[in-house]
């Protein structure tokens, strides 16, 4: 369209349209987060991180969790209390102890069934088991627990809360920053960012704004989809969340700003503007956002709710990421129009209104056109080192123990429930509070005891019953006895179906790696004896945990890679591009694990990843790191359609250098953001992801990809025309 024409289609558009559409869409999005934001403090009521609640339900352990609720109240979460001393606890002071423990049923959350204080074999410690109702607010509770427990304790005595309890409650305190100092650290590092880039004070406000706004209506929309149990949340999908929306959407954001302001030096009109500013930013918009959603949603396909539960809730608010940069940023910068860019504003220069004449001249300026004009010179000595440094990098990957952590090791903080589980096992069987739960049939109950109790990973062994004390009763090779004082009457076991359930007390604490040897062998042992035998409890669900894990991350990887794949050669109407393209970034991807591997074990001495890991890096690395891609190789496709392959390849880069270098910058820093949650996972995945995006942005794009691509030349469109005839 020539600009006479393109002017006159601009002034046939009333002047009233102008105003209204773009104030409406504002007030829209306004209205969206004023209801949405509020929403912010509210994710803790429809959001679990219980990892049982995560597993199939064909898993052993899920089975388990669902036939306990018949032996025992599945509405409490059992809080272990410990109390040591360096010197013999004597009568008196276990008096003290045990009434401190009996007056915590004056809390409403704890119920009246507190077991009796326990001392332990040395006389230097006691325990005793406390019930915390499950829909109570855990983490305030067991703090109330703690100071009583504390101020009750006679000198000389050190007070614990641990257990599945006390683990919870350092998990929500762990996750309780989510919603504040994440939001505030990410939001600040993307606004630093920004204003070194712009060097203007509005522009990164509306940036931020656009981010905010989108990742606002995304949580409102994900909160009441979690509300109705359409979908689940977990604090660990609630901080992704967090990160890639608002990562997401300043980098679509980045894109269309690079194109508004090259429109606003090309017209004088910012209507006539923000049209072209659409047109050019669109396709890459949507098809980078489209990208990404294809990928989460291969998350679909995860045995782990966890997992599969974080594809529909990362693509929604990628959807709205997408939306809002669509939508509010244009409306917003056509409100402000070059005033946003002040005190730098773009100048109209007639010189160049042709437009294309324009972008021709400002294609091949500048450092990037410089770099790109070096690796023309010996494109395969470029490409071949690239690649060279990314597989020396990649060769750490080996060293990477994504095996699972221990429950204790999750939170990276100090932890009260940490300290106690230490002491615990100084003087109890380790697993006191977190038992081995076995589902048998109620005529093999003494058989299926008995291959429990041949274990040395098995301190005692119970089964539920109608105790009154203790609702369970000591099994024993001899036979059930009552767990009560001496003269107590043998309770009969409680009953269900048929089936009764046994109760095995680890001698070493329940997330072990020798607890999950002890459960992993029983299970051998009740196969081998023929026996129909579930097992399960917190031990069993780390080792179906990590089982479904690796599953998953077999299925989904390859899932993830077969769909990017076909979304590039629609996009790029090539077979060998993106092939090409999804080789470099899956290099990329081993060469950031790899690193980051040698990272955690050197320079953090992590106690090792969760089997997760590799699959949540790989997910985001690979489509977010495929992003910039199309970014780059949608404008080297529109310049090799003018000026053909290599110099096409040279244009494309220049012309994307710099908003890709600022949308690389930006993610990197939301996601490093993460570190601030002490979660052991993500400040894995942090590191990974903004170690891999900034690999990807300097070297594979900047880098590698120009490189190969031309080197390879014309063919790296095959099978497309552009293939068989270059422009030249």
């Amino acid at each position: 369209m020539s600009h006479a024409n393109s002017s006159a289609t601009t002034a046939a558009i009333p002047r009233w349209l102008r105003v209204i559409l773009p104030a409406s869409i504002i007030l829209l999005w306004l209205l969206g987060a004023s209801i949405g934001g509020p929403y912010f403090g509210k994710v803790s009521e429809v959001s679990s991180n219980d990892q049982t609640a995560y597993l199939p339900d064909s898993a052993d352990a899920t089975r388990v969790q669902e036939l306990a609720s018949g032996f025992t109240d599945d509405d409490v979460l059992p809080a272990v209390v410990v109390f040591t001393s360096s010197t013999e606890l004597d009568a008196q002071q276990l008096d003290t102890l045990e009434a401190a423990v009996a007056d915590l049923s004056q809390l409403d959350a704890v119920p009246d069934d507190i077991s009796p204080l326990m001392p332990s074999d040395d006389g230097l410690a006691a325990q005793a088991f406390v019930p915390i109702s499950a829909d109570a607010e855990v983490g305030d509770v067991v703090a109330e627990l703690s100071e009583r427990l504390e101020a009750a304790a006679p000198a000389g005595v050190t007070a614990y809360v641990t257990g599945p309890a006390g683990f919870t409650a350092d998990l929500s305190a762990a996750f309780s920053g989510i919603d504040g100092v994440l939001l505030l650290v990410a939001l600040l590092a993307v606004f630093v960012i920004l204003i070194v880039v712009y060097r203007s004070l509005l522009l990164p406000i509306a940036v931020l704004a656009t981010s905010v706004f989108a990742l606002t209506v995304a949580l409102l929309t994900v909160w009441w989809l979690a509300k109705a149990g359409v979908l689940m949340l977990s604090g660990q999908t609630q901080g992704i969340l967090f990160i890639l929306v608002i990562g997401a959407a300043t980098d679509y954001s980045l894109l269309y700003v690079s194109r508004f302001r090259e429109e606003l030096r090309h017209t004088n009109d910012k209507w006539r503007a923000t049209k072209n500013s659409l047109r050019g930013s669109f396709e890459p918009i949507l098809a980078s956002g489209g990208t990404v959603i294809a990928g989460l949603l291969c998350l679909l396909l995860s045995d782990l709710k966890s997992n599969s539960a974080l594809g529909p809730v990362a693509a929604i608010g990628i959807a709205f990421a997408i939306l809002a940069a669509l939508t509010l940023l244009p409306a917003l910068l056509y409100a402000f129009g070059r005033a946003a860019f002040w005190p730098r504003r773009p100048k109209y220069e007639p010189e160049h209104a042709s437009g294309a004449d324009a972008a021709a001249v400002e294609a091949v300026t500048g450092g990037w056109a410089g770099l790109g004009r070096r690796i023309q010179r010996r494109p395969r000595a470029v490409w071949v080192v690239s690649s060279l440094v990314l597989l020396a990098g990649a060769l750490g990957v080996t060293q990477l123990q994504a095996h699972g952590v221990p429950q204790s090791d999750l939170v990276l903080a100090s932890s009260d429930a940490r300290d106690g589980q230490a002491a615990l096992g100084e003087h109890f069987p380790g697993g006191s509070g977190s038992p081995v739960n076995v589902i048998v049939e109620a005529d093999s109950l003494q058989q299926a005891a008995d291959v429990l109790l041949a274990h040395d990973g098995i301190a005692s062994v119970s089964v539920a019953s109608d105790d009154s004390v203790s609702g369970s009763a000591l099994v024993t090779a001899d036979g059930i006895s009552a767990a009560g004082p001496p003269g107590t009457p043998t309770p009969e076991p409680t009953v269900v179906d048929g089936q009764a359930l046994l109760q095995g007390t680890l001698t070493d604490a329940a997330d072990s790696a020798a607890a999950e040897a002890t459960v992993t062998e029983i299970r051998a042992a009740y196969a081998d004896a023929g026996l129909d035998a579930l097992v399960g409890g917190v031990t069993a669900t780390a080792i179906d945990t990590n089982a479904a894990s690796i599953h998953d991350r077999n299925l989904i990887i390859p899932a993830v890679l077969l769909v990017i794949l076909l979304i590039l050669m629609l996009l790029l109407r090539s077979v060998l591009a993106p092939v090409l393209l999804v080789l470099t970034t899956v290099l990329s991807f081993f060469a950031a694990l790899g690193v980051a591997a040698l990272v955690f074990n050197e320079v953090f001495h992590f106690p090792g990843a969760d089997a997760a890991v590799p699959l949540y890096g790989f997910v985001f690395l690979v489509a977010l790191g495929i992003d910039y891609n199309i970014f780059l190789m949608t404008r080297v496709r529109e310049e090799t359609l003018r000026f053909g392959t290599r110099e096409g390849i040279l244009r494309g880069l220049a012309a994307t250098g710099g908003v890709i270098t600022s949308a690389g910058l930006v993610l990197a820093a939301t996601f490093a953001a993460l570190a601030v949650i002490p979660i052991l996972f993500l400040a894995q995945i942090a590191f990974i992801v903004a170690f891999g995006v900034l690999l990807d942005t300097f070297l594979v794009r900047a880098v590698l990809v120009p490189a190969l691509f031309t080197d390879v030349g014309r063919a790296v469109w095959w099978p497309s025309k552009l293939a068989r005839k270059d422009i030249q």
